[in-house]
């Protein structure tokens, strides 16, 4: 059954034999193995959120931290927080490229690009914002503190064309750029995170040929190389001409300049990370999704884990998890290894052999999200920006090194 937790209790759970943070759900999964009533695919599908037997909207919102493993105590610790420090309507504001810059300590992001709330592209790129950390753990102990953290627009010059991923690189930060129309073509952007934010082209096409829609960037801690992940959303959002590649993962030695493709197989290859060792890669695989065309629930809504070999290439594809609700967007990974990504219903935590631990639950997409350091993370849910404060720490890789 599921435990009779209030607001502001210290209750002991008699399931796990801890104090339930104030903000914390516990959630018995063996009351939802045998439903009452399990809602046919017309009604129940990966569009709709679902709630454990006798909990409402209301109260999951209320105690956004669910927890459905006792691991999930020790990533959250005795006190964690949520907190909304931003909300734009329906303009998507706050989606992707999630990137804590420690010599500031600001977390940069970008707009949604293609969106149609937005209005980006094909006729105009995307923004890139930012915030100040200190600003957002000022208003940390309140739930709602929407307009008192300063959500700023940066000029990148040149531009970043229709941005998307993005991770700290070699003391900056580069940008999985989508491309716009036939004659921009999608792009690795090195961007210095100060004024006057200068940025460089690292990569625009593979000998000679345009990619599809770069989605996601990220370093390898063991190598260094930069492996991204190439798929059709520039395409299925109406701003790329149509594909003339597979799919794929590809991979940059930035000391050679050598390219390669790692992986394939995918519907639509989006988010990408490494185990804190470097030796497992993360894939997600959002091709249950195909953007302005609808849902195909029968596709991937699925993360896959990679073996990273000694020479950089990837082996032993495994299915590591399969997403409900939603699709697994941005993906990330705490320093014991666990896995975390944006999902339908917020961010879902889920331990290195793919037990779901817990939820940080939001009640709408998240597409992506970041930790900026120990104890603090950063929530994009498209109109909303939300503040974390909890125990984990983000792994710390290679690409925060300074520059080389």
């Amino acid at each position: 059954m599921l435990l009779p937790l209030l607001l502001g209790s210290s209750l002991m759970s008699e399931a796990y034999s801890r104090t339930v943070p104030q903000q914390a759900l516990v959630v018995d999964q063996r009351n939802l193995n045998a439903l009452n009533t399990v809602p046919p695919p017309s009604v129940s599908n990966l569009t709709s959120i679902f709630f454990p037997p006798g909990v409402t909207e209301d109260e999951a919102l209320a105690r956004p931290f669910h927890v459905y493993d006792d691991a999930f105590y020790d990533i959250i610790g005795p006190n964690p927080t949520l907190t909304v420090i931003a909300s734009e309507g329906v303009n998507p504001l706050f989606h992707e490229a999630v990137v804590w810059y420690p010599p500031t300590d600001e977390v940069f992001f970008v707009q949604n690009a293609g969106a149609k709330a937005a209005g980006t592209g094909l006729n105009k790129s995307n923004q890139i914002l930012k915030i100040s950390l200190s600003q957002a753990a000022a208003v940390s102990t309140e739930r709602n503190a929407s307009g008192r953290v300063d959500v700023v627009p940066i000029t990148a010059n040149p531009a970043v064309i229709n941005s998307n991923g993005a991770t700290n690189y070699r003391g900056q930060v580069v940008f999985a750029g989508e491309g716009q129309g036939n004659n921009t073509p999608p792009a690795l952007y090195v961007m210095n995170p100060v004024e006057p934010y200068n940025t460089t082209v690292l990569l625009n096409n593979y000998f000679g040929r345009q990619f599809n829609s770069l989605n996601d960037v990220a370093i390898n801690p063991r190598n260094g190389d930069v492996y991204f992940t190439d798929t059709l959303y520039g395409y299925l959002q109406h701003f790329r001409p149509p594909p003339a590649f597979p799919n794929q993962v590809y991979r940059l030695n930035p000391s050679t300049g050598a390219v390669t493709a790692v992986a394939d197989g995918f519907e639509l290859p989006n988010g990408i990370t490494f185990s804190p060792d470097g030796s497992y890669a993360y894939v997600a695989d959002t091709g249950a999704q195909y953007a302005f065309y609808g849902y195909n629930f029968t596709a991937p809504a699925s993360i896959y884990r990679y073996t990273v070999e000694s020479d950089g290439t990837f082996s032993n594809r495994k299915l590591f998890s399969y997403v409900s609700p939603g699709i697994p967007d941005g993906i990330h990974c705490d320093t014991n290894g666990n896995v975390y990504s944006g999902v339908g219903d917020g961010v879902h935590v889920w331990n290195p052999s793919g037990i779901l631990l817990g939820k940080i639950f939001v009640g709408m997409t998240t597409a992506n999200f970041n930790f900026a350091g120990k104890g603090r993370m950063v929530i994009c849910a498209e109109t909303e920006l939300y503040y974390a404060t909890l125990a984990a720490e983000g792994s710390v890789v290679a690409s925060e090194m300074p520059p080389m």
